[in-house]
């Protein structure tokens, strides 16, 4: 068995460069996220600055901790502050009194030049005391670094759910197709007297010693991609500039993971394709007519509607029971996965339709019609990958520009101000004569979420409750902002007391507490960024990052500028860093959509020899087979490019219900850009691919 595997491998090695080449490839995106993975998953150790000369270190409290409810008992849990505590006065005092102390940067953490153990018997539990590397977490914004890492761990586990995705659906299709074309070929074997159980293990030993070999390679080019991705990701402001990839001794595990994947998923892609071989029969491959029949088998049809149904199901399950879910970059790239595989296996029943649908005067219309509703599988085999990236591109792109068009438009709502400024720390601003200023800055409040829970809620102080109240545009759905006072606080509706008159126990930023507020107002959760908002009397410590004026004329506008901030910028379809990280995944997904295409249409043109000598013989000029040629080919993009835009269509319209549910602007964008580029390549590519051979063949 192996020897006529290796021969058929060595004699039909075109055919199989496609399935090669997505499946190295995908080995090696698997390998490269995997060691990127393996790099995030600890920041570096970093030196104390702060107190580098002090060889102990006392800090004051910076984390709140209460206990909560755990089965029959209770146990603590602990939420780190916004700033440490400043240090005890009397810790201070004794700790002065016997042992050289040295400030620097506030009153948070002093360094003492003392041995360790006297220090922590003389604190107890009223300090932390830090000694070694741990130092280093009384220096600004100690969780910087580990911070950094939260965001890039995100987008390489995004990236690498979307590389298996499109990989294991890109090489099954490419299985499934090469056998569908050599069922000429196993009629011929069967009639030899091969059975069905040695077609399924023919099959099934080549794609072993296909995943095998190029899995192999695959990870000699992760190994390779490894740091150059590392050098992309700084280059892209996606990383810190202390990122790297390719440590003197790289983990092992990306490699075995990416390996034994891609053996498996060879496995798996020549699996559905081996069943359908192996009930070939001689005769039925041997008088096989041109037009397709039985393209979508009993279990294909099941699992894709099983998939479809999955896909609208938790869309509209996730819009109805966390709508603000449907903002988010994890969920708008994953959820959409199961409803495009659904699609996409279904293609063959959607393929046919669309193709009669297709409407050209002349021979060459009609001949492009007909060829491509007839040969089912290679129209769907085109149709597909264009689909995914398509569906991809669109429903990427198309949710972030979106949710931040929502974002502005909702910003813009919610300010009756002439002016806003923004920026860390503003300077003070003196209201000219007319002005009216509400200056507000960040803060947070911990709450108790029933008896289990504790949660940290990012809010907003304000300084000037009057001038809050008259600017601000806020989505109230109960209450009135002007009640706002020391002893009260606004909430929002994912608060689990959020009636107005109720009293929330809450804890400050600087975990001084518990306080207890009286709800004034409640308001829509919105796009996220409603509340809980507090007076400065409950916001210890927090500054001034945003000022909302009106009226004053060019005097406020001056006084806006002296204070250091600047006015709010568009930012588009998302940040910088997030279109980065989008852009990576729409990458991955269109090179793979190539490879798909090209590989598809060079196998199915190939086999046309006698078609397009046919047709040369029916009078058909050179130039009208080549444009009957890459007209299927357009047509079949045009197909899968039409069931990406319903599947993008299908994702926007539940975002635009999530947005309506939260009480947020509706404002949808469909990236016509993004989908029109990625849909030209789609097309170039499938031009090409077809009608290179098809040049070759009728010479």
């Amino acid at each position: 068995m192996l020897t006529v595997v290796l021969s058929g491998l060595r004699d039909r090695w075109a055919s199989f460069l496609g399935g090669f080449v997505a499946l190295a490839l995908g080995v090696g995106l698997l390998t490269t996220m995997g060691l990127g993975l393996s790099a995030t998953s600890h920041a570096p150790e970093r030196p104390p600055q702060r107190f580098a000369s002090s060889p102990v270190v006392v800090q004051g409290q910076d984390r709140l901790t209460l206990d909560v409810r755990r089965g029959p008992g209770t146990a603590p849990v602990e939420q780190r502050l916004d700033r440490p505590q400043p240090v005890d006065g009397r810790v201070l005092r004794a700790l002065r009194a016997r042992w050289t102390v040295t400030t620097s940067g506030g009153p948070d953490a002093v360094g003492v030049d003392a041995p360790a153990a006297e220090v922590r018997a003389l604190v107890g539990d009223r300090a932390r005391v830090l000694t070694g590397d741990a130092r280093a977490q009384a220096d600004p914004d100690p969780e910087r670094d580990a911070r950094a890492l939260v965001g890039l761990g995100a987008l390489l586990g995004t990236a690498g759910g979307v590389t298996t995705f499109v990989s294991v659906f890109v090489v099954a299709s490419t299985f499934a197709f090469a056998v569908a074309l050599r069922r000429r070929e196993f009629g011929l074997l069967r009639t030899a007297g091969a059975t069905p159980a040695q077609i399924r293990r023919l099959l099934l030993t080549e794609a072993a010693v296909l995943g095998t070999l190029a899995s192999a390679a695959g990870c000699a080019l992760g190994a390779l991609g490894g740091p150059l991705l590392a050098r992309t990701l700084v280059d892209g402001g996606l990383a810190p500039a202390w990122f790297t990839i390719g440590a003197p001794s790289w983990p092992s595990w990306p490699f075995h993971a990416a390996f034994w994947t891609g053996v498996a998923v060879a496995l798996a892609g020549s699996a559905a394709a081996s069943r359908r071989a192996g009930k070939v029969g001689p005769t039925a491959a041997l008088r096989e007519a041109d037009v397709d029949t039985d393209v979508l088998p009993l279990g294909r049809a099941v699992l894709g509607t099983g998939l479809l149904l999955a896909g609208i199901g938790l869309l509209a399950w996730t819009c109805a029971t966390d709508p603000s879910a449907l903002l988010k970059r994890k969920t708008y790239t994953t959820l959409p996965m199961l409803l495009i595989t659904g699609v996409a296996l279904l293609s063959p029943l959607l393929v046919r339709p669309a193709a009669r649908l297709a409407r050209s005067r002349g021979a060459v219309g009609t001949l492009v019609r007909e060829n491509s509703a007839a040969a089912v599988r290679r129209t769907a085999a085109v149709a597909a990958p264009v689909l995914v990236t398509v569906a991809l591109a669109g429903s990427l792109f198309g949710s972030a520009a979106s949710v931040t068009r929502a974002k502005e438009a909702e910003s813009r709502e919610q300010t009756a101000a002439e002016y806003v400024v923004s920026g860390e720390d503003l300077r003070p601003v003196t209201a000219p004569p007319g002005a009216l200023l509400s200056p507000t800055g960040a803060t947070s409040v911990f709450v108790r979420d029933g008896d289990s829970a504790v949660v940290k809620y990012g809010a907003r102080a304000v300084a000037d409750p009057a001038a809050f109240a008259e600017l601000a545009r806020l989505p109230v759905t109960a209450g009135d902002l002007r009640d706002l006072d020391d002893t009260s606080i606004v909430v929002n509706e994912e608060f689990e007391r959020h009636r107005v008159g109720e009293t929330v126990e809450v804890w400050r930023a600087d975990g001084s507490g518990p306080v207890r507020l009286r709800v004034v107002a409640v308001l829509a959760l919105g796009t996220g960024d409603n509340g809980p908002y507090v007076t400065r009397a409950n916001a210890p410590g927090a500054g001034v990052d945003r000022i909302d004026a009106r009226g004053g004329g060019a005097a406020t506008a001056r006084a806006l500028e002296a204070s250091g901030g600047t006015a709010p910028a568009r930012v588009g379809h998302g940040t910088r860093e997030a279109r980065l990280g989008m852009a990576l995944v729409l990458g991955i997904a269109l090179v793979y959509t190539v490879i798909a295409l090209a590989n598809t249409l060079l196998m199915a043109t190939s086999v046309r020899g006698g078609e397009l000598a046919s047709l040369r013989l029916a009078g058909a000029t050179r130039a009208q087979i080549l444009r009957v040629v890459t007209g299927e080919a357009t047509l079949a993009v045009v197909i899968g490019a039409l069931l990406g835009l319903a599947v993008t269509a299908v994702v926007l319209g539940t975002l635009g219900a999530a947005l309506a549910t939260l009480s947020a602007p509706v404002a949808l964008v469909l990236p016509w850009g993004t989908v029109g580029a990625a849909a030209a390549v789609c097309g170039t590519v499938a031009v090409a691919a077809s009608a290179v051979p098809a040049w070759r063949l009728t010479r």
